[in-house]
């Protein structure tokens, strides 16, 4: 792993997550989401923590891209629940402080919202396993932006590329990376001969206007 570059990370991560089913492509047989979106996709990358080799290979990707683009990098951030394990192994291999971020404040104790350590201006990457809207990972890179951390980055394992995520992201000021994304996947997909031809024009308007494929 160490090996692959920024650029090829997308393809490897994607297929990485297609090997175990983390990411599962119907475009026939559409999932329905609990916000009631009818997909072709449902990924659960909470799957990864189980193989050894595909998590390590995530935790060698976002390092990567961290020594690449952000190598002043002071503290790894994870989202709760999801970012934590990733956060921590890529901490460990960067040797960083780590924290975590909760959704929201404790009711109880000190009622933290931040677990760890962020000091006022320290430079910190967060680290996501899923953007769907954006909403949830906007929401910890603010908690840490009001703690006084300067954040660098949202880092997450994958995308779907909604426009609205990246708009929401650029209206923040706040900077998204991904190892992979939807168009890597279905290009991967592809190339494995898990979809064909046709499911590419379905999968790509799902991307386009979710709110109303299958309706």
């Amino acid at each position: 792993m160490s090996n692959i570059s920024v650029e090829q990370l997308p393809a490897s991560i994607a297929g990485n997550l297609l090997e175990i089913g983390a990411v599962n492509l119907r475009p026939n047989d559409p999932f329905t989401w609990t916000s009631g979106i009818i997909s072709p996709i449902y990924c659960d990358n909470r799957l990864t923590m189980s193989y050894p080799a595909i998590r390590e290979a995530i935790a060698e990707g976002f390092a990567t891209v961290i020594r690449t683009h952000f190598p002043d990098t002071e503290v790894i951030a994870g989202t709760s629940t999801a970012g934590i394990p990733h956060a921590a192994w890529v901490a460990q291999k960067l040797n960083l402080p780590m924290a975590y971020i909760r959704d929201k404040a404790k009711g109880h104790g000190k009622q933290n919202q931040i677990e760890g350590i962020i000091t006022e201006g320290q430079k910190v990457v967060v680290i996501e396993d899923l953007i769907s809207t954006g909403g949830s990972s906007l929401k910890a890179a603010l908690a840490v932006i009001e703690a006084g951390g300067d954040v660098q980055s949202v880092l997450a394992i994958f995308t779907y590329q909604f426009a609205s995520a990246a708009e929401a992201f650029r209206e923040e000021g706040i900077e998204l990376q991904t190892l992979s994304n939807y168009t890597a996947l279905v290009d991967e997909a592809l190339r494995r001969g898990a979809i064909s031809e046709t499911d590419v024009a379905l999968l790509q308007a799902w991307r386009e206007s979710p709110q109303t494929f299958g309706k």
